[in-house]
């Protein structure tokens, strides 16, 4: 009985979710409840973004006007769903969008550069029509150290992609925050010392990160 009764469960939360793809279940009731806010900042991604306010709440808590909507495993199909009601609804006047490294992954099915590309382009314009400023994260580098990484996000296509997000940001006028070139060590890794899982940032990693950030989002406000 008990077996069947766990089997059950798992097939109802299996079944909810595929009812849920981009998961606006998550942060709707938190939406409802947040307050009105002069200069708020959300925080769009995935589980790096997610992990960033439970590994480092300091930061969300000396910083009271961002808001972090990252989820676990997402892609930037599913962000894009979710940038109405987790992003345009909130009324930011900046969002930071880290996003992509699942998609190189195939976390949601296969994906080119193109289509991912394709996805911060319309994530983007729909920032830019609701009069909010947007900064524009590269992609973290993964290393093998700890764990297989780069076999299902290859460096090279990180490389790539992160070239393509730099180039839109400077023909768009949005700004760049380069995570990537900070997190580096000398074999073009993640560094080991920063890193749970040679994807995830630990504690030092987010220490790197979040003064990156703050000056990304001063630059935005300043008007770039």
């Amino acid at each position: 009985m008990k077996f069947a009764a766990v089997t059950l469960l798992f097939c109802s939360a299996a079944f909810a979710q595929s009812q849920d793809w981009p998961q606006l279940s998550r942060y709707a009731a938190d939406n409802a409840r947040l307050a009105p806010a002069s200069r708020r900042v959300v925080f769009m991604g995935d589980s790096i973004t997610d992990a960033w306010i439970k590994r480092s709440p300091k930061f969300f808590a000396d910083n009271l006007n961002y808001v972090d909507r990252g989820i676990s495993g997402q892609t930037t199909p599913q962000m894009l769903i979710r940038f109405r009601p987790d992003v345009i609804a909130l009324k930011p006047q900046v969002v930071v969008i880290l996003a992509g490294t699942n998609d190189i992954a195939g976390n949601t099915g296969p994906m080119t550069l193109e289509m991912i590309e394709d996805n911060f382009r319309s994530m983007v314009e729909l920032a830019k029509a609701n009069g909010i400023k947007v900064v524009m994260s590269s992609v973290m580098p993964v290393c093998d150290y700890h764990r297989p990484q780069t076999e299902r996000r290859p460096p090279a296509k990180i490389i790539a992609l992160n070239e393509w997000i730099k180039d839109y940001c400077t023909k768009n006028n949005l700004v760049y925050l380069d995570y990537y070139s900070a997190m580096i060590d000398d074999q073009q890794m993640l560094k080991k010392e920063i890193t749970v899982d040679g994807l995830h940032p630990n504690e030092a990693g987010y220490a790197i990160m979040e003064p990156l950030a703050e000056k990304a989002v001063v630059t935005a406000l300043r008007g770039h």
